[in-house]
């Protein structure tokens, strides 16, 4: 249900109201003393930070917006109060972001020309829909065109689906989903476009379309009118100098999405048996090329979106390693105003990630506190996480400390706080030998380890700790876990209250469990900042051999 944070000028107009209208006086009498019954300090210190970003003056903190700015700048103060380096540009604590909304401007054309027989232009919103090109104003790509199965390369999966193919100046086409029988995590990774493209681009093609239903819906493998439906949202990334969007893959734009009835006019020779085959379990498609010229045509429109990361640092002390960085992350964006829950258009962000934000700025107060590390400790508070982990992307490709000096990651992103948590889980942990420590760290407040309770929601690639793993950084990101109460509040918060305007502190949070929470993570950086070594990737880690990190492929 929806509640406001009502400050002590609303509460006595609202007091003075309730004599001539006795009903409300105790609902609002209970929800103001809620959120004003004292605390103990550490825990009163994380949830004025959480009235404060989550309040209904923030409108959802949405990146490129004012309310953003408006709690970056908060964040700001708070990292100056607690005695950080500022980090960011200019001497300051904020790092400009150049956000940009894209999107694709009209119906696009695709046009198709037969080896035999007379050139046709496909029809929008039955053979295809077009994709925006985030890299380029205008696109214009003709070129043969070659179906490749899933367009999928993972050698230590035994996955080639470009085995015998020469895709060199063509475009590709493939059909959604992954193999079956990966762990999710890697199915994840392999299962979006840009794993698709990456691939598409190593084997030097120079465009991409997806065959929508050629295989049954599932995770990565949206139905055509479910293409249809979005083709045209605004899309987000971050802004080159010339104004086009940043993109991994280039020179390989995801060029649009055939149906099945606009895919069986390219490949019409061979359809029925590709057709036959998709509809099998295990995927095993042979390339085909089709006989004939694709060509496709769009046009592509920015809107900018400028916001900012707001980053700090403790220097480190040693004179061999100081200059080595641990970096704890947490976003600062939530998805601002939307359709309305309950009378309610407001999407606080409370738990997500509000109290990450806090905890981040807790534990920079506990690093002042005590002994200066050896190491560095950067603090970065990103934007645009919600947007597709943008903020963290921009930071990770323009980093204001170098990246070959970042030795770990440790992520505060939306720590469900509403029981007393029994165990945590370490979503990375297993991959490096952050392992030990994270152990030792949950150890030391009286928890142990649990493995991930919910490995099909593939946790691991879904938050800003990712972006450091995709730079060959060892990474986790520390979540309180499910014993005892635990799966009941996340199953509640998940299924209720997740990216909903519910999102609020009108929530029964645990405030101690916040600080306990911050416990958990302080101790992680604390030791890393500590250690002897730096940490590394076991060997032969998929994430850190794909990567390149270090020390992985020993």
């Amino acid at each position: 249900m929806y509640r406001r944070i009502v400050t002590p000028l609303l509460l006595a107009s609202a007091t003075i109201a309730t004599a001539q209208v006795p009903a409300p006086a105790p609902t609002i009498a209970a929800r103001n003393a809620a959120l004003t019954a004292p605390l103990p300090a550490d825990q009163a210190a994380m949830k004025g930070h959480v009235m404060f970003l989550a309040s209904d003056a923030m409108r959802g903190r949405e990146a490129g917006s004012g309310e953003y700015d408006i709690a970056a700048q908060y964040v700001a103060s708070q990292f100056y109060a607690a005695g950080l380096k500022p980090m960011g540009d200019d001497g300051g604590y904020l790092q400009k972001v150049p956000l940009t909304g894209y999107k694709i401007v009209d119906q696009g054309a695709f046009s198709w020309a037969p080896a035999a027989g007379e050139p046709q232009k496909l029809a929008f919103g039955t053979d295809y829909v077009p994709a925006a090109n985030p890299a380029a104003k205008q696109t214009r790509v003709t070129a043969p065109v070659v179906y490749v199965g899933y367009g999928l390369s993972a050698s230590a999966y035994g996955i080639d689906d470009y085995a015998g193919a020469d895709v060199r100046g063509k475009i590709v086409a493939y059909v959604g989903g992954v193999p079956t029988g990966l762990p999710s995590e890697i199915a994840a990774t392999l299962s979006g476009a840009p794993a698709r493209l990456a691939a598409a681009a190593a084997h030097g093609a120079v465009g991409a379309v997806a065959i929508a239903d050629l295989r049954a819906p599932g995770r990565g493998t949206p139905g055509f009118d479910t293409v249809k439906k979005g083709y045209d949202s605004e899309r987000v990334t971050w802004a080159l100098p010339d104004g086009t969007g940043s993109t991994a893959t280039p020179s390989v734009p995801l060029l649009g999405t055939l149906s099945t009835a606009g895919a069986a006019k390219l490949f019409a020779r061979d359809w029925a048996t590709m057709a036959r085959t998709a509809k099998k379990k295990m995927l095993r498609a042979r390339p085909v090329t089709a006989a004939g010229t694709l060509t496709v045509e769009s046009a592509t429109t920015y809107r900018a979106l400028p916001s900012s990361n707001v980053i700090g640092m403790i220097p480190g002390t040693d004179p061999s390693v100081g200059r080595e960085t641990v970096v704890l992350s947490a976003h600062l964006d939530h998805v601002g105003v939307g359709k309305a829950v309950k009378g309610d258009t407001i999407y606080n962000g409370a738990l997500d990630d509000a109290i990450g934000i806090a905890s981040l700025i807790e534990a920079a107060r506990r690093f002042k506190q005590a002994p200066p590390p050896k190491r560095s400790v950067l603090f970065l508070a990103v934007t645009a996480e919600e947007k597709g982990l943008v903020g963290s992307d921009y930071f990770t490709n323009h980093p204001t400390v170098p990246i070959a000096d970042i030795v770990a990651d440790v992520n505060l992103d939306m720590p469900i706080l509403t029981y007393r948590f029994e165990d945590m889980v370490a979503f990375g942990g297993d991959r490096s030998s952050l392992g030990p420590i994270i152990a030792r760290a949950v150890g030391a407040i009286g928890v142990g380890l649990s493995p991930d309770p919910m490995p099909e929601e593939a946790i691991f690639v879904r938050s800003d700790h990712f972006r450091f793993v995709q730079k060959g950084v060892p990474s986790v990101f520390l979540w309180p876990g499910q014993k005892g109460p635990g799966k009941a509040a996340v199953a509640d918060f998940m299924g209720n209250c997740y990216h909903k305007p519910c999102d609020d502190l009108s929530q029964p949070i645990l405030w101690d469990q916040g600080v306990r929470f911050v416990d958990a993570n302080y101790r992680i950086a604390r030791e890393i900042a500590g250690a002897a070594d730096r940490p590394r990737w076991n060997k032969g880690d998929y994430f850190g051999l794909l990567f390149k990190g270090p020390m992985a492929a020993e």
